[in-house]
């Protein structure tokens, strides 16, 4: 598959690159994790990556260093929020060197579903400042996220704050959406690749994971892979439970 050179790119973060230093100790996290081995340089699609795989692979601590090295909050938000409530974050987006094409976002987002929370709560306090500019709530749909369930503020902010010609980052999008609500989700995703955006995205879901127009990452115990849809083990294993779903059942609840 031939590289497109980052001027003909139509993404604005063209490729990612790993700075293996003399500080760089594979045995101490998160150095050690497997989403960082078998690879320097990792080329990110113009329009959609997907990184997908068993917790504690690290592909969430990938895409929140991405994040970061863009120039993120690390707890989610637009590069306006500088809000921290702990610090969590790791290094390795110090360990990173960013290749961007000449194209310019004007938008930009970071969502961390474990730490969304926070930033609704940040939203809350900017706006009691009289001296703040017009409500940053206004712009996530006009409505306090907490008075929202957690899946109706998730999509406040993709229909709302999301405005197209934008490069975002999400971790885990689907923790707070039904299965209706992720499809959803794809339509206002197309919308906005279709808008001129780019996005790097962890998932669990088959059902995200689904969409054409990406390239998926599949991190395992020796690293980093490219794979189709078709041969994910997430999708393989949700298929094969969903057809015969009393024989896993049966199986992982000891029943005869």
């Amino acid at each position: 598959m031939g590289r497109k050179r980052a001027y003909e790119s139509d993404g604005y973060l063209f490729e990612i690159e790993l700075l293996r230093d003399e500080t760089w100790n594979e045995t101490e996290y998160p150095y050690a994790l497997p989403v960082l081995r078998g690879w320097d340089r990792l080329p990110m699609h113009e329009k959609v990556t997907f990184f997908v795989g068993e917790n504690g692979a690290g592909k969430s601590t990938l895409v929140e260093a991405i994040a970061v090295a863009w120039g993120f909050n690390a707890e989610g938000g637009s590069k306006n929020f500088a809000f921290g409530t702990r610090p969590s974050h790791s290094p390795l987006h110090t360990k990173m060197r960013m290749t961007r094409t000449p194209r310019r976002c004007k938008d930009g987002y970071f969502l961390r579903a474990e730490s969304y929370f926070n930033v609704a709560t940040e939203i809350e306090r900017l706006d009691e400042d009289p001296q703040g500019g017009p409500r940053v709530i206004d712009s996530h749909g006009g409505r306090s996220l907490h008075e929202m369930s957690h899946g109706q503020s998730f999509l406040a902010l993709f229909e709302n704050r999301f405005r197209g010609n934008g490069f975002y980052v999400l971790d885990e999008p689907e923790a707070a959406l039904s299965p209706q609500r992720q499809l959803m989700f794809l339509a206002r995703l197309h919308e906005l690749v279709r808008a001129q955006s780019q996005f790097v995205i962890a998932t669990h879901s088959p059902i995200i994971l689904a969409y054409p127009h990406a390239q998926i990452y599949e991190v395992g115990p020796d690293g980093v892979s490219r794979a189709s849809y078709d041969d994910l083990e997430h999708v393989r294993l949700t298929k094969r439970f969903l057809n015969r779903p009393e024989t896993f059942l049966n199986a992982v609840l000891g029943d005869d």
